[in-house]
């Protein structure tokens, strides 16, 4: 495949992707995003669909995505306090991406069907 692209552009394009990364290349930073795809949760509703993320890696890591305009955070003033998560209009925007790092993923399995290992 031939490079339509000026060595700048190339340049800008990489520089971008990686400040990308900064933002949701950490762990559990794609599955919290996938996960309120499906709509607003409640901390401990977003845990237990993670499964195995501790209480301090899914805290540091919605902060993370809500400083980053990803996550918004709603507090409603019920005894005790009840938080809400949800995407932001720029973190539902990532929705095409998600669903093509999807169709990435299948086919990549079906490609090396007998490799278990992911490094």
């Amino acid at each position: 495949m031939q490079n339509v692209y000026t060595e700048e552009e190339n340049r800008d394009c990489w520089a971008t992707i990686g400040d990308v990364l900064q933002i949701i290349g950490k762990k559990y930073a794609f599955l919290i995003i996938g996960e309120l795809h499906e709509g607003p949760l409640r901390f401990n509703q977003l845990r237990g669909r993670l499964g195995s993320i501790s209480t301090q890696s899914l805290t540091d890591m919605l902060r993370h995505l809500e400083k980053n305009r990803i996550v918004h955070r709603e507090v409603f003033p019920t005894v005790p306090v009840t938080v809400e998560y949800s995407l932001t209009e720029l973190g539902r925007s990532f929705q095409t991406v998600l669903i093509e790092m999807r169709k990435w993923g299948v086919a990549w399995k079906r490609s090396c069907p007998d490799s278990k290992e992911t490094e």
